[in-house]
Protein backbone atom coordinates (compact mmCIF):
# COMPACT_ATOMS: atom_id res chain seq x y z
CA UNK A 1 0.00 0.00 0.00
CA UNK A 2 0.70 3.51 -0.67
CA UNK A 3 0.92 6.11 2.07
CA UNK A 4 2.39 7.37 5.22
CA UNK A 5 3.96 5.04 7.33
CA UNK A 6 4.18 4.98 11.67
CA UNK A 7 7.37 7.08 12.18
CA UNK A 8 7.04 7.12 16.03
CA UNK A 9 5.06 5.63 18.77
CA UNK A 10 4.65 5.96 22.45
CA UNK A 11 2.34 4.51 25.11
CA UNK A 12 1.83 6.06 28.90
CA UNK A 13 0.22 3.90 31.65
CA UNK A 14 -1.11 5.71 34.97
CA UNK A 15 1.31 4.79 38.01
CA UNK A 16 -1.95 3.73 39.69
CA UNK A 17 -2.74 -0.09 40.29
CA UNK A 18 -6.31 -1.38 41.91
CA UNK A 19 -5.52 -4.84 43.18
CA UNK A 20 -7.72 -7.35 42.39
CA UNK A 21 -7.44 -8.95 46.07
CA UNK A 22 -8.13 -5.62 47.79
CA UNK A 23 -11.21 -5.06 45.28
CA UNK A 24 -12.91 -9.05 46.10
CA UNK A 25 -11.98 -8.59 50.20
CA UNK A 26 -14.05 -5.10 50.22
CA UNK A 27 -17.38 -6.29 48.01
CA UNK A 28 -16.86 -10.25 49.61
CA UNK A 29 -16.39 -11.48 46.20
CA UNK A 30 -13.82 -13.82 44.45
CA UNK A 31 -12.33 -11.34 42.36
CA UNK A 32 -8.78 -12.88 41.21
CA UNK A 33 -5.03 -12.15 41.10
CA UNK A 34 -3.02 -9.16 39.79
CA UNK A 35 -4.33 -5.65 39.11
CA UNK A 36 -5.94 -3.25 36.96
CA UNK A 37 -4.38 0.07 35.47
CA UNK A 38 -6.25 3.04 36.95
CA UNK A 39 -6.07 6.63 36.05
CA UNK A 40 -5.77 8.98 39.27
CA UNK A 41 -8.07 11.38 39.62
CA UNK A 42 -6.54 14.29 38.12
CA UNK A 43 -6.29 12.24 34.82
CA UNK A 44 -9.24 11.74 31.95
CA UNK A 45 -8.87 10.69 28.46
CA UNK A 46 -7.44 14.34 27.59
CA UNK A 47 -4.95 14.34 30.21
CA UNK A 48 -3.67 10.33 29.17
CA UNK A 49 -3.47 11.15 25.47
CA UNK A 50 -1.42 14.57 25.97
CA UNK A 51 0.72 12.37 27.72
CA UNK A 52 1.34 10.01 25.20
CA UNK A 53 1.35 12.56 22.45
CA UNK A 54 4.10 14.38 23.73
CA UNK A 55 6.51 11.34 23.69
CA UNK A 56 6.33 11.57 20.21
CA UNK A 57 6.50 14.88 18.64
CA UNK A 58 9.26 16.83 17.56
CA UNK A 59 7.23 19.46 15.68
CA UNK A 60 3.85 19.86 14.29
CA UNK A 61 2.45 16.87 13.22
CA UNK A 62 0.08 18.64 10.50
CA UNK A 63 -3.11 16.62 11.82
CA UNK A 64 -4.84 15.08 15.45
CA UNK A 65 -6.85 12.67 15.37
CA UNK A 66 -8.03 11.71 19.09
CA UNK A 67 -9.73 8.62 19.85
CA UNK A 68 -11.48 8.14 22.77
CA UNK A 69 -14.89 6.27 24.88
CA UNK A 70 -14.90 8.61 27.55
CA UNK A 71 -14.53 12.34 26.63
CA UNK A 72 -14.06 14.79 28.76
CA UNK A 73 -16.52 17.17 26.81
CA UNK A 74 -19.04 16.49 24.57
CA UNK A 75 -19.87 19.44 21.66
CA UNK A 76 -16.59 20.85 22.45
CA UNK A 77 -13.70 19.15 21.14
CA UNK A 78 -11.30 17.43 23.16
CA UNK A 79 -8.08 17.25 20.60
CA UNK A 80 -7.92 21.26 20.81
CA UNK A 81 -7.14 21.17 24.14
CA UNK A 82 -4.20 18.44 23.50
CA UNK A 83 -3.30 20.84 20.45
CA UNK A 84 -2.83 23.21 22.71
CA UNK A 85 -0.72 21.42 25.32
CA UNK A 86 1.24 20.01 22.79
CA UNK A 87 2.07 23.71 22.17
CA UNK A 88 1.21 24.03 18.41
CA UNK A 89 -0.47 27.35 18.11
CA UNK A 90 -3.05 27.52 15.47
CA UNK A 91 -1.94 25.50 12.18
CA UNK A 92 -3.26 22.35 11.90
CA UNK A 93 -6.23 20.25 11.60
CA UNK A 94 -7.66 18.90 15.68
CA UNK A 95 -10.54 16.28 15.75
CA UNK A 96 -12.07 13.73 18.01
CA UNK A 97 -13.15 10.21 17.14
CA UNK A 98 -15.14 9.45 20.19
CA UNK A 99 -17.94 6.86 21.60
CA UNK A 100 -16.29 3.34 20.40
CA UNK A 101 -13.70 1.32 21.46
CA UNK A 102 -13.41 0.94 17.03
CA UNK A 103 -12.62 4.50 16.98
CA UNK A 104 -9.29 3.57 17.97
CA UNK A 105 -8.45 2.26 14.90
CA UNK A 106 -10.37 4.34 13.33
CA UNK A 107 -7.93 7.38 14.17
CA UNK A 108 -4.81 5.19 13.10
CA UNK A 109 -6.54 4.72 9.59
CA UNK A 110 -6.85 8.46 9.19
CA UNK A 111 -3.55 9.20 10.05
CA UNK A 112 -2.15 6.38 8.16
CA UNK A 113 -4.04 8.22 4.91
CA UNK A 114 -3.85 11.68 5.36
CA UNK A 115 -0.09 11.96 7.45
CA UNK A 116 -0.77 13.12 10.98
CA UNK A 117 -0.95 12.34 14.93
CA UNK A 118 -3.36 9.37 15.98
CA UNK A 119 -3.84 10.07 19.77
CA UNK A 120 -6.05 6.93 21.56
CA UNK A 121 -7.01 7.59 25.58
CA UNK A 122 -9.34 6.06 27.47
CA UNK A 123 -10.37 6.15 31.21
CA UNK A 124 -12.70 2.56 31.29
CA UNK A 125 -14.98 2.69 34.43
CA UNK A 126 -17.08 -0.38 35.56
CA UNK A 127 -20.04 -0.95 38.29
CA UNK A 128 -18.10 -2.42 41.87
CA UNK A 129 -17.85 -5.95 41.53
CA UNK A 130 -18.06 -6.08 37.73
CA UNK A 131 -16.16 -7.75 34.90
CA UNK A 132 -15.47 -4.59 33.62
CA UNK A 133 -14.25 -2.85 36.84
CA UNK A 134 -11.48 -5.77 37.45
CA UNK A 135 -10.56 -6.15 33.57
CA UNK A 136 -10.65 -2.70 32.28
CA UNK A 137 -7.62 -0.68 32.23
CA UNK A 138 -6.86 3.51 31.96
CA UNK A 139 -4.17 4.23 29.16
CA UNK A 140 -2.83 5.92 26.04
CA UNK A 141 -1.56 5.70 23.29
CA UNK A 142 0.22 7.53 20.47
CA UNK A 143 1.66 6.85 16.66
CA UNK A 144 2.72 9.64 14.36
CA UNK A 145 2.47 8.70 10.51
CA UNK A 146 4.92 10.37 8.13
CA UNK A 147 6.47 9.47 4.49
CA UNK A 148 7.71 6.04 3.60
CA UNK A 149 11.64 6.85 4.16
CA UNK A 150 11.09 7.65 7.65
CA UNK A 151 9.03 4.54 8.72
CA UNK A 152 9.52 2.53 11.72
CA UNK A 153 6.54 0.18 10.71
CA UNK A 154 4.48 0.42 7.36
CA UNK A 155 1.16 -0.29 6.48
CA UNK A 156 1.33 -3.40 4.13
CA UNK A 157 -2.22 -4.10 4.34
CA UNK A 158 -5.57 -2.93 6.05
CA UNK A 159 -9.50 -4.86 5.73
CA UNK A 160 -12.75 -3.37 7.43
CA UNK A 161 -15.67 -5.27 7.86
CA UNK A 162 -18.94 -3.87 9.69
CA UNK A 163 -22.09 -5.57 11.35
CA UNK A 164 -24.58 -4.29 13.41
CA UNK A 165 -25.23 -6.68 16.52
CA UNK A 166 -25.97 -5.02 20.34
CA UNK A 167 -22.88 -6.56 22.24
CA UNK A 168 -21.85 -3.69 24.18
CA UNK A 169 -23.66 -0.48 24.73
CA UNK A 170 -23.80 2.68 27.57
CA UNK A 171 -26.11 5.57 27.34
CA UNK A 172 -25.23 9.22 27.03
CA UNK A 173 -25.03 9.81 30.77
CA UNK A 174 -24.39 6.28 32.16
CA UNK A 175 -20.98 5.73 34.02
CA UNK A 176 -20.42 2.02 32.80
CA UNK A 177 -21.54 0.05 29.75
CA UNK A 178 -24.21 -2.91 29.56
CA UNK A 179 -23.31 -6.14 28.31
CA UNK A 180 -25.15 -8.54 26.47
CA UNK A 181 -24.10 -12.65 27.04
CA UNK A 182 -20.23 -13.01 25.73
CA UNK A 183 -21.02 -16.25 24.25
CA UNK A 184 -23.43 -14.31 21.75
CA UNK A 185 -20.80 -11.81 20.73
CA UNK A 186 -18.16 -14.69 20.04
CA UNK A 187 -20.78 -16.14 17.65
CA UNK A 188 -21.17 -12.78 15.99
CA UNK A 189 -17.45 -11.68 15.89
CA UNK A 190 -15.36 -14.81 14.52
CA UNK A 191 -16.46 -14.90 11.23
CA UNK A 192 -16.01 -11.08 10.81
CA UNK A 193 -12.42 -11.49 12.51
CA UNK A 194 -11.38 -14.47 10.34
CA UNK A 195 -12.82 -13.18 7.23
CA UNK A 196 -10.91 -10.02 7.95
CA UNK A 197 -7.54 -11.34 9.11
CA UNK A 198 -7.32 -13.77 6.34
CA UNK A 199 -8.29 -11.22 3.39
CA UNK A 200 -5.30 -8.35 4.86
CA UNK A 201 -3.00 -11.34 4.91
CA UNK A 202 -4.02 -12.18 0.82
CA UNK A 203 -3.93 -8.80 0.37
CA UNK A 204 -0.15 -7.93 1.92
CA UNK A 205 1.28 -11.34 0.68
CA UNK A 206 1.78 -12.98 4.16
CA UNK A 207 1.40 -16.45 4.36
CA UNK A 208 2.47 -16.50 8.40
CA UNK A 209 2.63 -13.26 10.34
CA UNK A 210 5.03 -13.15 13.24
CA UNK A 211 2.95 -11.50 15.24
CA UNK A 212 -0.45 -11.05 16.08
CA UNK A 213 -2.77 -8.68 17.93
CA UNK A 214 -6.51 -9.56 19.06
CA UNK A 215 -8.34 -6.97 20.82
CA UNK A 216 -12.23 -6.91 21.32
CA UNK A 217 -14.28 -5.43 24.45
CA UNK A 218 -15.58 -8.57 24.42
CA UNK A 219 -12.75 -10.98 26.19
CA UNK A 220 -14.31 -14.38 24.70
CA UNK A 221 -13.68 -12.98 21.23
CA UNK A 222 -9.83 -12.05 21.97
CA UNK A 223 -9.55 -15.37 23.73
CA UNK A 224 -10.77 -17.54 20.37
CA UNK A 225 -8.98 -15.52 17.53
CA UNK A 226 -6.00 -15.67 19.28
CA UNK A 227 -6.09 -19.54 19.02
CA UNK A 228 -6.32 -18.81 15.48
CA UNK A 229 -2.96 -17.96 15.82
CA UNK A 230 -1.09 -20.44 18.30
CA UNK A 231 2.33 -19.38 19.45
CA UNK A 232 2.24 -15.74 17.96
CA UNK A 233 -0.26 -14.20 20.47
CA UNK A 234 1.55 -12.74 23.52
CA UNK A 235 -0.63 -13.91 26.25
CA UNK A 236 -0.72 -12.04 29.51
CA UNK A 237 1.47 -8.69 28.20
CA UNK A 238 -1.52 -6.48 28.55
CA UNK A 239 -3.03 -4.80 31.71
CA UNK A 240 -6.42 -5.41 30.29
CA UNK A 241 -9.31 -4.05 28.10
CA UNK A 242 -8.31 -0.19 27.65
CA UNK A 243 -11.33 0.64 25.06
CA UNK A 244 -10.65 2.97 22.25
CA UNK A 245 -6.88 2.87 23.09
CA UNK A 246 -6.57 -0.83 23.69
CA UNK A 247 -5.09 -1.50 19.99
CA UNK A 248 -3.28 1.21 20.61
CA UNK A 249 -1.08 -0.32 23.35
CA UNK A 250 -1.63 -3.48 21.94
CA UNK A 251 0.87 -2.44 18.75
CA UNK A 252 2.83 -0.37 20.52
CA UNK A 253 3.80 -3.61 23.04
CA UNK A 254 4.61 -5.14 19.67
CA UNK A 255 6.92 -3.11 18.12
CA UNK A 256 8.66 -2.69 21.36
CA UNK A 257 9.78 -6.69 20.78
CA UNK A 258 9.01 -6.57 16.76
CA UNK A 259 12.80 -7.38 14.55
CA UNK A 260 13.41 -5.77 11.13
CA UNK A 261 11.53 -7.72 8.32
CA UNK A 262 9.09 -9.23 11.04
CA UNK A 263 5.17 -8.54 10.23
CA UNK A 264 2.64 -8.17 12.35
CA UNK A 265 -0.64 -8.67 11.99
CA UNK A 266 -3.55 -6.29 14.30
CA UNK A 267 -7.05 -7.67 14.55
CA UNK A 268 -9.43 -5.35 15.91
CA UNK A 269 -13.22 -6.29 16.66
CA UNK A 270 -15.30 -4.04 17.48
CA UNK A 271 -18.95 -3.41 15.86
CA UNK A 272 -17.45 -5.29 13.04
CA UNK A 273 -13.09 -5.89 12.62
CA UNK A 274 -10.49 -3.74 11.64
CA UNK A 275 -7.73 -6.08 10.15
CA UNK A 276 -4.14 -4.22 9.67
CA UNK A 277 -0.93 -5.65 8.19
CA UNK A 278 2.54 -4.01 9.08
CA UNK A 279 5.63 -4.60 7.88
CA UNK A 280 8.44 -3.85 10.34
CA UNK A 281 11.32 -2.09 8.71
CA UNK A 282 15.03 -1.69 9.89
CA UNK A 283 14.64 1.98 11.39
CA UNK A 284 12.95 0.23 14.13
CA UNK A 285 16.11 -0.18 16.64
CA UNK A 286 16.31 3.69 16.72
CA UNK A 287 12.62 4.67 16.56
CA UNK A 288 11.34 2.46 19.69
CA UNK A 289 9.83 4.08 22.34
CA UNK A 290 12.18 5.06 25.96
CA UNK A 291 9.62 3.54 27.98
CA UNK A 292 8.77 -0.11 26.90
CA UNK A 293 4.71 -0.68 27.74
CA UNK A 294 6.17 -4.15 29.88
CA UNK A 295 7.85 -1.51 32.11
CA UNK A 296 5.64 0.99 32.83
CA UNK A 297 3.09 -1.89 33.44
CA UNK A 298 5.22 -3.29 35.94
CA UNK A 299 6.22 -0.08 37.68
CA UNK A 300 3.03 1.08 39.25
CA UNK A 301 2.31 1.69 42.91
CA UNK A 302 -1.45 0.49 44.41
CA UNK A 303 -4.58 2.42 45.57
CA UNK A 304 -6.71 1.38 47.90
CA UNK A 305 -10.09 0.61 46.52
CA UNK A 306 -12.35 3.02 48.38
CA UNK A 307 -10.05 5.47 47.12
CA UNK A 308 -10.95 4.43 43.72
CA UNK A 309 -14.48 4.70 44.05
CA UNK A 310 -14.03 8.02 44.63
CA UNK A 311 -11.64 8.72 42.00
CA UNK A 312 -14.52 7.52 39.66
CA UNK A 313 -17.57 9.13 41.47
CA UNK A 314 -18.88 5.96 42.60
CA UNK A 315 -18.26 6.62 46.07
CA UNK A 316 -19.62 10.33 47.25
CA UNK A 317 -17.41 11.11 50.34
CA UNK A 318 -17.47 14.31 52.54
CA UNK A 319 -15.18 16.46 50.90
CA UNK A 320 -12.83 18.87 53.30
CA UNK A 321 -14.31 21.56 54.69
CA UNK A 322 -13.55 24.48 52.33
CA UNK A 323 -15.33 26.07 50.02
CA UNK A 324 -15.64 24.58 46.36
CA UNK A 325 -13.06 26.57 43.50
CA UNK A 326 -14.91 28.99 41.37
CA UNK A 327 -16.05 28.16 38.02
CA UNK A 328 -12.89 28.53 35.38
CA UNK A 329 -14.06 31.13 33.03
CA UNK A 330 -13.40 30.86 29.54
CA UNK A 331 -11.68 34.75 28.90
CA UNK A 332 -8.80 34.55 31.30
CA UNK A 333 -7.51 31.30 30.10
CA UNK A 334 -7.94 32.12 26.30
CA UNK A 335 -5.82 35.24 27.29
CA UNK A 336 -3.11 33.08 29.19
CA UNK A 337 -3.34 29.84 26.49
CA UNK A 338 0.34 29.68 26.16
CA UNK A 339 0.67 29.48 29.77
CA UNK A 340 -2.31 27.17 30.96
CA UNK A 341 -2.00 24.88 28.37
CA UNK A 342 1.49 24.74 26.89
CA UNK A 343 3.47 25.85 30.13
CA UNK A 344 5.25 28.48 28.10
CA UNK A 345 6.77 31.04 30.52
CA UNK A 346 9.47 34.17 29.30
CA UNK A 347 12.95 34.68 29.74
CA UNK A 348 14.29 38.42 29.87
CA UNK A 349 16.55 38.68 26.29
CA UNK A 350 18.59 41.10 27.84
CA UNK A 351 19.72 39.62 31.52
CA UNK A 352 17.92 36.19 30.49
CA UNK A 353 15.71 36.41 33.89
CA UNK A 354 13.04 33.83 33.92
CA UNK A 355 9.69 34.10 34.27
CA UNK A 356 6.80 32.20 35.50
CA UNK A 357 4.44 32.63 34.37
CA UNK A 358 5.25 35.63 31.43
CA UNK A 359 5.65 38.88 32.11
CA UNK A 360 5.77 41.89 29.74
CA UNK A 361 8.79 43.75 32.59
CA UNK A 362 11.21 42.03 33.15
CA UNK A 363 12.00 41.15 37.16
CA UNK A 364 15.74 41.09 36.76
CA UNK A 365 16.94 43.94 34.68
CA UNK A 366 13.36 46.12 34.35
CA UNK A 367 13.22 45.55 30.52
CA UNK A 368 10.10 46.16 28.81
CA UNK A 369 8.90 43.44 26.41
CA UNK A 370 12.00 42.34 25.31
CA UNK A 371 10.76 38.61 26.40
CA UNK A 372 11.30 35.18 24.41
CA UNK A 373 9.13 32.46 25.22
CA UNK A 374 10.01 29.60 27.96
CA UNK A 375 8.59 26.39 27.34
CA UNK A 376 9.09 23.68 29.89
CA UNK A 377 6.60 21.79 29.74
CA UNK A 378 9.66 19.30 28.77
CA UNK A 379 12.14 20.53 31.61
CA UNK A 380 12.59 18.78 34.86
CA UNK A 381 13.43 20.87 37.97
CA UNK A 382 14.18 20.24 41.75
CA UNK A 383 11.80 20.75 45.26
CA UNK A 384 13.32 23.06 47.12
CA UNK A 385 10.48 23.45 49.36
CA UNK A 386 6.78 21.40 50.22
CA UNK A 387 4.02 21.26 52.12
CA UNK A 388 1.38 19.02 52.59
CA UNK A 389 -2.48 20.66 53.13
CA UNK A 390 -4.93 18.37 54.64
CA UNK A 391 -7.70 21.13 54.37
CA UNK A 392 -7.61 22.67 50.59
CA UNK A 393 -10.03 20.67 48.61
CA UNK A 394 -8.91 18.30 46.50
CA UNK A 395 -10.78 15.00 45.83
CA UNK A 396 -7.93 13.08 47.32
CA UNK A 397 -6.68 14.96 49.96
CA UNK A 398 -3.74 15.74 50.99
CA UNK A 399 -2.52 17.96 48.48
CA UNK A 400 0.98 18.34 48.14
CA UNK A 401 2.67 21.85 46.90
CA UNK A 402 6.21 21.76 46.17
CA UNK A 403 8.45 25.03 45.21
CA UNK A 404 10.27 23.97 42.05
CA UNK A 405 13.74 25.36 40.30
CA UNK A 406 13.47 24.21 36.79
CA UNK A 407 16.93 23.50 35.48
CA UNK A 408 17.98 26.52 33.30
CA UNK A 409 15.93 29.13 35.56
CA UNK A 410 12.60 29.52 36.84
CA UNK A 411 10.51 28.65 40.10
CA UNK A 412 7.23 28.10 40.74
CA UNK A 413 4.75 26.64 43.07
CA UNK A 414 3.27 23.71 41.69
CA UNK A 415 1.05 20.24 42.78
CA UNK A 416 2.94 17.24 43.49
CA UNK A 417 0.87 14.48 41.64
CA UNK A 418 1.82 10.65 41.73
CA UNK A 419 3.19 10.73 45.34
CA UNK A 420 2.53 10.54 49.52
CA UNK A 421 3.81 13.10 51.52
CA UNK A 422 5.80 10.64 53.28
CA UNK A 423 7.72 10.08 49.69
CA UNK A 424 8.39 13.60 49.54
CA UNK A 425 12.11 15.27 49.87
CA UNK A 426 13.93 18.23 49.50
CA UNK A 427 15.88 17.71 46.43
CA UNK A 428 13.64 15.40 44.60
CA UNK A 429 13.87 15.38 41.06
CA UNK A 430 10.26 15.93 39.19
CA UNK A 431 8.99 16.73 35.62
CA UNK A 432 5.58 17.87 33.94
CA UNK A 433 2.58 16.45 33.68
CA UNK A 434 -0.55 17.80 32.10
CA UNK A 435 -3.24 17.19 34.40
CA UNK A 436 -7.13 18.27 35.76
CA UNK A 437 -7.03 20.52 38.62
CA UNK A 438 -10.60 20.19 39.46
CA UNK A 439 -14.09 20.40 37.55
CA UNK A 440 -16.43 22.72 38.47
CA UNK A 441 -20.06 24.11 37.39
CA UNK A 442 -19.28 21.64 34.78
CA UNK A 443 -16.27 22.48 33.24
CA UNK A 444 -12.35 21.50 33.70
CA UNK A 445 -9.64 23.77 34.65
CA UNK A 446 -6.56 22.02 33.06
CA UNK A 447 -3.28 22.93 34.52
CA UNK A 448 0.23 21.34 34.85
CA UNK A 449 0.92 19.79 37.88
CA UNK A 450 4.37 18.13 38.71
CA UNK A 451 5.36 13.98 39.65
CA UNK A 452 8.51 11.93 40.24
CA UNK A 453 10.75 11.34 37.94
CA UNK A 454 10.46 8.23 36.34
CA UNK A 455 14.10 6.96 36.31
CA UNK A 456 14.53 8.07 40.16
CA UNK A 457 10.98 6.58 41.36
Amino acid sequence: MTGHGIVAYASYLPRHRLRHADLGAALGIRAGSGSRVAASFDEDSTTLGVEAARRVLTGPPGAIFFATTSPAYLDKTNAAALHAALGLGRDGLAVDLAGSARSGTGALLAAAAAGGLAVLADVRTGLPGSADERGGADGAAAFLFGGPDEAIAELAARVSVTAEFLDRWRLPGEPASRRWEDRFGLESYLPLVTEAGRRALQEAGVTEPDHVVVTSPNPLVARRASALFPARVPAGRLPGHAGAADAGLALADVLDRAAPGESVLLLAAADGCDALVLRVTDRIAHGRQAHPLAAQLAAGRDVAYATYLTWRGLLDREPPRRPEPDLPAAPPSARSQAWKFAFTGSRCGRCAFAHLPAARVCKGCGAVDAMEPLPLSATRGTVVTFTADRLAYSPSPPLIDVVVDFDGGGRYTMELADAAPAEVAIGMRVEPTFRRLYTAGGTHNYFWKVRPVEEER
